[in-house]
């Protein structure tokens, strides 16, 4: 049974598209460590692809009239439209193995009606600290105890 979303309706549909096409990708950040129970709070959704030449990440954007826009030199890649406003496309996890790697330990937690793949707690942690943004230390204690607290309760 899926637990309360904290997605829009049109942001689950691209999510549910993205999984009905085959498109490899987790949720990473902020927003991954939320949706495993942490206390974090985030502005995005970061989405990390396997490809972002894949032509089933190209279908589903299709289908959810949504776009894929290349990245320029003072630009990241992004999505527009089709309820992908929350979602940034993450190019580069700091820190962690390949996304193959990554992905083979993924969770899949409900949103909605949809499982999802997540990046798990421990790999977020190793992720932050290897960034080492000011804004990445500061949230790591908050991660560490929330982690403390899933192994606890395991």
């Amino acid at each position: 049974m899926a637990g309360p979303s904290p997605f829009t309706d049109k942001e689950i549909a691209f999510l549910r598209t993205l999984i009905d096409e085959g498109v490899e990708f987790l949720v990473v950040g902020l927003a991954a460590a939320a949706l495993q129970g942490a206390p974090a709070v985030t502005q995005d959704v970061g989405l990390w692809f396997a490809d972002l030449n894949d032509p089933r990440l190209k279908k589903a954007l299709a289908r959810t009239r949504a776009a894929y826009v290349p990245a320029t030199a003072s630009m990241p890649p992004l999505l527009a439209g089709g309820g992908t406003d929350l979602f940034d496309i993450v190019v580069r996890m700091h820190g962690l193995k390949s996304f193959r790697e990554e992905a083979s330990r993924a969770l899949t937690i409900p949103v909605g009606d949809v499982l999802i793949p997540v990046l798990p707690l421990d790999r977020i942690i190793a992720s932050k600290r290897r960034t080492g943004r000011p804004k990445d230390k500061a949230i790591l204690p908050v991660l560490e105890d929330a982690l403390r607290v899933l192994r606890h309760r395991r």
